[in-house]
Parts: structure tokens; C-alpha cells; sequence
């Protein structure tokens, strides 16, 4: 459980000791990229193999994820990613532990009052999973130079306001390290995805209609096609390739054409977005992390929370009083099942995603627990055509490629 100073190839160059005396060597085996996963590791991880496999196991086993943040998102997310078994985890969080965080956060208890959070969470962390190699870093996350984030095979940035996520997510890219950002606010949360370029593999039972290797949307195209016997069914392994945008961007972009091609659909989409919207620019205005009920933060949060939906070409008539008064009183809230709704699909989703197995979230979702949806709206700088609409002028999309069909959107 020492701290990560700097940020070296394979975390290599952990030095020191833990807060209760421990080494590294002592908490948990040492990783090296690229080695295989033992028998005993198969028997232990047995069920998960049985759903991913071993390659996407050996996978996991060599990933090194960043986790910025220690509360009660951040609790569920890493308690999932130690047991699926990952190779390191490495928390940062600066803050120290308060009674707030009792509340809905079960890795600290009344005696870690006081103590830094990351700290405090790690020996229970290591409970879950002895196997996994933990480290907690109390620097600030704002302070690491843009290389710190080469070391790692994935950056998870969670409660943080949209600045900070921005310059996180812009070194990520730097490093072409993945990036998911992610808060809850009471019965409300999202998660936020950019993954750059990522390719991966869907498994199905092959069909009569031969898989075409062309775009699926303006941002994801098939890129290969195989087959491979399984219990006497042929299954095809259709190879898909998505681009994402950085959350500064999809901050300001508008919603797809698909979402947009119908009153109806229209409707359909959640007042949150514009909620969140609003709220990352109340906190860029204000640079407060909240607003307070005072008369004039909920004039100034309505303000802006109607422009943001009028921007996005929603109807006024979905973004109801009733609605922006629910998430106002929920800001600064944290509810256990919520978190573990939303750390349960962030952690699944960096699984596949670490594994290469599966549809990852593209880009945004929205989770309102008072509705029980997680809608998914994939958000980019550029206008996704209809059939027969065109994007560049030149019928090309931003993967270069003629788009024939209009997009879908995946819920």
C-alpha cells in the first residue's frame, strides 16, 4: 500500500512501506506484463473464465487501472474490479475521510475519521482479493504530469467537475490510455466513456446473411469476420471497431440525428442530460461543487438548465419544475444502490473493454433511479446523417468511409 510517486513503466519503481508496516512484496505478488495466468488463478477465477475466457482473464490479470476518487461510486467500482482480478489497482484520493462518507461507503468505518480515504480503503480492498497488487496515492491528481498516466492500463476519474475531468481525459489521450469518468447525485448519476479507438469482438451463432464488412454507425464499422466451432454450433467472431470523443467535446455535442429525427424520440430523451449539462457549467461559472437552495443558485441552475435544453432541441415541455427541483435536492447525496448500479455496469463494461469482448458503452450514460432507465446517447462534434445525409459534404463519415445507413444508438 505505498504511494505511487511517479509514474514508471509496469509501476516498477513502488518503493517504500505502507501505512501499517507492510512492503508491497507483502501485500500482494507482483504482476509482470505479459505472464500467464497460473492454475490456481484458472480454479479461483473458474466461473468468469467460464463467461470471458482465459485470454481475456490473462488480460485482466495484467491490467493496471487508475482510480481517482474513494467514495461510494468509487468503493463499488473497485470492489468489483479486484474480484474479477485484476493485476493492480492504484487509488487516488486527497480528501480525508469524514462522517458524510459513513453513510454509503462500506471499505471505511467511524476509526478512519480523519485518516485520508484512499489510505483507510485499501486494507479492506485487499480482503476481497489478496492476489491483487494495491497502492494508494494522496498527492492531488491535478499535481501528476501528463505522463503519470503511461503507467497505467486504464484511468477511471470518479467526482470530479467537468474541468478536471477534461485535463485527466487530455492526458489519457496523450498516453492513448482509455478514460471513464463517472458521479452519482443521489438517484441520478452517469457514466462517461472515451476509449479513443477501440476494437473488439462480438460472439454470435453464425447466420445465413453474410456479415459485411462495412460502418454500422458514423463511429463504429466491422473490420473482420471469422468463424469457430463451439459444443457442434458454428459461432462467427465479428470484429467491430469504434472511435470516441473526449468528454470536452461530447459536452457540447449535439444529440444524434436519431434522437432527434422524431417528436416522439424527442420525448423520449431524459432531462437529465440537460441537468448535467447545466450543473459542469454552474461549476465552471461559480466554482462551487454544488448549488445551494438559496433563491439565487436555483434561478441561476434553472437558467442555465433551460438553455442547455434548448441547445440540445428538446422540447421546453419535458424539462419539468418537478424534475429540476428532484435533482437540486439530490446534489451532494450518495445512495448505496445507486453506486452499485452504476460502479456494477462502469466495472463490467472496463471488464470487456480490458478483455476486448463486447459493445462498450458509447459515450454517455444516464442512470435516473427514480425512472429505473439508463438511457446511452452517444455524443460527438459532428452531425450523424439520416440515409441519404452526408457528413463531410463528400458522403464520408469520420472514419473515412461512405455511410449508407442511418445510425443506431445502443440502450
Amino acid at each position: 500500500m505505498g504511494d505511487l510517486s511517479e509514474s514508471l513503466n509496469g509501476l516498477a519503481a513502488v518503493t517504500g512501506e505502507s501505512s501499517n508496516g507492510l512492503t508491497r512484496s507483502e501485500l500482494a505478488p507482483e504482476n509482470s506484463q505479459g505472464q500467464s495466468i497460473s492454475a490456481d488463478e484458472i480454479a479461483l477465477y473458474d466461473r468468469q473464465i467460464r463467461l470471458w475466457g482465459v485470454r481475456a482473464q490473462e488480460k485482466l490479470r495484467n491490467a493496471n487501472i487508475l482510480l481517482i476518487g474513494m467514495k461510494a461510486l468509487a468503493n463499488e467500482i473497485a470492489k468489483n474490479l479486484v474480484l474479477a482480478g485484476i493485476g493492480s489497482l492504484t487509488v487516488v484520493d486527497d480528501q480525508v475521510v469524514t462522517e458524510d462518507d459513513l453513510g454509503a461507503q462500506f471499505f471505511v468505518s467511524e476509526q478512519h475519521v480523519g485518516l485520508n480515504r484512499a489510505e483507510a480503503a485499501l486494507p479492506q480492498i485487499q480482503k476481497l482479493n489478496p492476489r491483487v497488487a494495491l497502492y494508494a496515492v494522496i498527492t492531488p491528481i491535478l499535481l501528476q504530469p501528463p505522463e503519470y498516466y503511461g503507467a497505467f492500463s486504464l484511468v477511471i476519474a470518479t467526482d470530479l467537475p467537468l474541468a478536471s475531468l477534461s485535463t485527466i481525459n487530455a492526458c489519457c489521450r496523450l498516453s492513448s490510455r482509455p478514460f471513464y469518468a463517472a458521479e452519482t447525485f443521489g438517484f441520478y448519476g452517469y457514466v462517461f466513456a472515451d476509449l479513443i479507438k477501440h476494437t473488439f469482438v462480438i460472439e454470435r451463432e453464425e447466420s445465413n446473411v453474410l456479415t459485411q464488412l462495412k460502418p454500422e454507425t458514423a463511429t463504429r464499422r466491422v473490420v473482420a469476420s471469422t468463424t469457430k466451432k463451439e459444443n457442434g454450433k458454428l459461432i462467427e467472431l465479428v470484429t467491430k471497431e469504434e472511435i470516441y470523443s473526449q468528454i470536452v467535446l461530447a459536452n457540447s455535442s449535439p444529440l444524434s440525428q436519431f434522437d432527434l429525427s422524431s417528436r416522439r424520440r424527442k420525448m423520449n430523451v431524459t432531462p437529465l442530460i440537460s441537468c448535467l449539462r447545466a450543473l459542469w457549467e454552474y461549476q465552471s461559472l461559480v466554482q462551487t461543487p454544488y448549488p445551494t437552495h438559496s433563491h439565487a443558485d436555483i434561478k441561476l441552475f434553472t437558467q442555465l438548465a433551460t438553455e442547455k435544453h434548448k441547445e440540445l432541441q428538446l422540447p421546453t415541455e419535458t424539462l419539468r419544475s418537478e424534475f429540476l427541483r428532484a435533482f437540486l435536492q439530490n446534489l451532494g447525496s450518495e445512495i448505496s444502490p445507486v453506486c452499485a448500479f452504476l460502479g456494477g455496469q462502469l466495472a463490467q463494461d472496463v471488464i470487456n473493454v480490458v478483455g476486448g469482448k463486447g459493445q462498450p458503452i458509447q459515450n454517455l450514460l444516464l442512470f435516473d433511479g427514480e425512472e429505473s432507465k439508463g438511457p446511452v446517447y452517444a455524443l460527438h462534434p459532428i452531425f450523424v446523417p439520416l440515409q441519404g445525409e452526408t457528413i463531410n459534404g463528400n458522403g464520408t463519415d469520420l472514419l473515412g468511409t461512405t455511410v449508407a445507413n442511418g445510425p443506431t444508438v445502443m440502450i
